[in-house]
């Protein structure tokens, strides 16, 4: 005897019951005692918290590079044989708390990710398995910077070890630029485009020519003056001159392509999502662009090269920004879940049953 459930058992089985904050929905099961607005705010909290350090973590890698103090810390996880902590001394100076304070920042990156799955399991269900499934990747990714930043330290800071440990990072910056979009975007568990197909494929061709040169700019880096580590010098054997071209073509195909999808976007008059993430992007890239020829023309000052790595995060983000808007997760209809706002004031919660709607 088959136990399994039918089609048409699953389509007339109760909906979840979903509380609205705004333009967040959260699903009524397992609140843990907290009211939608509260469980709103820890969410918000959370899932921005944890893009900001996955940026952050770009910019304190930076400020260990470019401080030279890449081995301030010679073993992993402790700072040094027998002592997880820095001690300060005359001979290192304060290089081991710069490198020290770089992985205390992933630590606070893994709660932070640890904390958005488990939202995510909670609250966010009814959002469908690709959000579960993606909610799981800043736990995952932050895991494996942790790995490869010990490689990074037994390679004695080798640049074509702490290449790929730079460029991890960009792409958590995208999936957790997709997660925050998701948390506001809608409650339906498929997503719908809103865009003929011809953009998406120009939004996934901008979306490889910028880790091309994401990639290009760590080889660019690794053939620079900015080794991590005054004992390490060690360089990637390129021209740095031609590897420099290379990354500024590729850069002007990239706005080529942008431009290209900012005017097709008017056009057809797409929403203001699409049309305020594209521009979103120009800005990042134009600010990314300026920065970029000035340190090339002024001998790549520290300065500006951490400002350059900032903006290596916000452009991640933005391309992702741009891709995500090109999609809509809104319910086709707003009682598919049989929700309704939850009250603005008072932190009072208004739900329904499910299968009933609110008058």
């Amino acid at each position: 005897m088959n136990d399994s459930p039918s089609v048409a058992d699953e389509q007339t089985a109760p909906s979840p019951r979903i509380e609205r904050v705004g333009r967040m929905s959260l699903s009524g099961e397992r609140t843990l005692g907290l009211s939608a607005t509260a469980r709103a705010r820890i969410a918000a909290v959370v899932f921005w918290g944890n893009l900001i350090c996955q940026i952050g973590i770009i910019v304190s890698g930076g400020v260990v590079r470019l401080t030279s103090s890449g081995l301030g810390c010679s073993t992993w996880p402790n700072c040094e044989p027998g002592q997880f902590t820095p001690e300060l001394t005359m001979e290192s100076g304060i290089h081991p708390f710069i490198e020290f304070g770089n992985r205390t920042l992933t630590g606070v990156l893994g709660i932070f990710a640890a904390a958005l799955l488990l939202i995510a399991l909670l609250w966010l269900r009814h959002k469908g398995r690709g959000m579960r499934w993606l909610a799981l990747t800043p736990l995952a990714g932050t895991a494996l910077q942790a790995i490869v930043g010990m490689v990074v330290v037994k390679a004695d800071l080798h640049p074509g070890v702490v290449s790929p440990h730079f460029l991890i990072s960009p792409v958590l910056v995208a999936l957790s630029t997709l997660l925050l979009y998701r948390l506001y975007d809608g409650d339906a568990p498929r997503r719908r485009s809103v865009v003929p197909t011809a953009m998406h494929w120009m939004s996934w061709a901008l979306g490889v020519i910028g880790f091309a040169i994401l990639v290009l700019g760590t080889l660019v880096t690794g053939t620079g003056p900015h080794s991590g580590d005054d004992v390490h010098p060690e360089r990637l054997p390129f021209d740095p001159r031609t590897i420099s071209w290379l990354h500024a073509d590729a850069v002007m195909l990239f706005c080529g392509l942008l431009v290209g999808l900012l005017i097709a976007l008017h056009l057809i008059g797409a929403q203001r999502p699409a049309r305020r993430a594209a521009w979103g992007l120009v800005g990042v890239t134009a600010i990314q662009a300026l920065i970029g020829y000035t340190q090339y023309f002024t001998g790549l000052p520290e300065l500006l090269v951490g400002f350059h790595m900032l903006g290596a995060g916000l452009f991640a983000a933005g391309i992702a920004w741009v891709a995500v808007s090109l999609y809509t997760w809104d319910s086709p209809s707003p009682d598919l879940h049989g929700s309704v706002p939850a009250e603005a004031t008072a932190g009072t919660d208004t739900t329904t049953a499910p299968g009933r709607s609110a008058r």
